[in-house]
């Protein structure tokens, strides 16, 4: 079994990443050190966004799963209601004309 990192190790190890691929990314949520789930929108700076979640496939094996998507203020408001519903989730706004999360990339499942 793989040991299970911490929600604030992985949000730290991620913000590094995008930082030097020199994507910009802000943390607007704090959730639970430990345990708290992880979402990540990503604005492409021109009125839309979206939000994703970690989920797992048929397979067990972790996926990054579509939350929201539409314009930035829906997907806004889909974050919102996931906060009212745990207050602790961790929240990552990614910033990127191009959409990039680099969440397909080897590391950033778990």
């Amino acid at each position: 079994m793989t040991p299970r990192i911490t929600s604030e190790f992985w949000v730290k190890a991620y913000m590094t990443r995008l930082r030097g691929m020199d994507i910009p990314a802000f943390l607007t949520s704090r959730g639970d050190v430990t345990a708290g789930a992880v979402l990540v929108k990503v604005n492409t700076l021109d009125g839309n966004a979206a939000a994703y979640q970690r989920s797992y496939d048929t397979d067990g094996n972790r996926i990054w799963v579509p939350l929201s998507e539409g314009t930035d203020a829906e997907v806004e408001e889909a974050l919102s209601r996931q906060r009212k519903y745990d207050p602790d989730i961790w929240v990552i706004e990614v910033e990127d004309k191009q959409g990039r999360s680099l969440l397909d990339q080897d590391g950033l499942s778990g």
